[in-house]
């Protein structure tokens, strides 16, 4: 997923911002968004709460990372960024609307936030809690914290609609007999893993022409 993610919001970024920008990642992971970013021309900066995330980017010649709680006001200027990207971010925070004010605040007038987060309370389960996720969101949900940081929504939609189905028999599995972990974070073999790329374009595609109408996440941009 986290391939098929990347060149979703890479897209999306190409597409709003052609000419370079300073972008800010927060929740830097294994530092790959950034490092493709880099090679595109954007000046990057990440911030993670762990520290072996950031080791991880400064071994990989990231030098622009620090170790850095997301709900602390952010170590930059403002008005200073061009974009900010929260990838899976605001589930695992307690109060991801202060998170979002300290991305309005760095943001240029003509900046954005390109965010994703996980679909549907409904599915909320084990394998959130163990992910350490507060929440899985609705869109009405993400608009509302949204609009309370300061923000416009001014795009919106669903994706990874392919992987919705697997995700609801495995949840409802899971349910039936909550004492079997057998599928929890399950291996997929790498002819569907091929499969599921393919449908990742075709949807990615789509979503230039429309958007999805229903998915295992929520994929937005949000101005100021």
């Amino acid at each position: 997923m986290a391939y098929r993610e990347r060149q979703l919001v890479i897209e999306i970024i190409q597409a709003r911002f052609p000419q370079p920008e300073r972008i800010v990642e927060g929740g830097i992971g294994s530092c790959r968004n950034l490092l493709e970013l880099q090679k595109l021309g954007h000046e990057v900066h990440g911030f993670d709460v762990l520290p072996e995330a950031v080791a991880r980017g400064h071994r990989l010649g990231l030098t622009e990372l620090q170790v850095h709680d997301l709900g602390v006001p952010w170590p930059l200027a403002d008005q200073s960024t061009g974009v900010v990207v929260l990838l899976d971010v605001l589930e695992h925070l307690a109060n991801p609307v202060q998170v979002l004010r300290n991305a309005k605040r760095v943001l240029k007038p003509s900046g954005a936030v390109v965010l994703t987060v996980p679909a549907y309370p409904w599915l909320y389960g084990d394998w959130d809690k163990r992910l350490g996720h507060f929440r899985r969101y609705t869109a009405d949900e993400l608009r509302e914290h949204a609009e309370a940081a300061g923000f416009r929504v001014d795009w919106l939609t669903h994706w990874n609609a392919f992987t919705l189905p697997a995700a609801v028999a495995v949840r409802g599995y899971q349910r039936c007999f909550p004492r079997d972990r057998s599928t929890e974070f399950p291996r997929v073999h790498r002819v569907v893993n091929r499969m599921l790329l393919s449908m990742s374009r075709w949807e990615r595609w789509w979503m230039k022409r429309g958007k999805v109408p229903f998915g295992l996440s929520l994929v937005g941009v949000l101005v100021p």
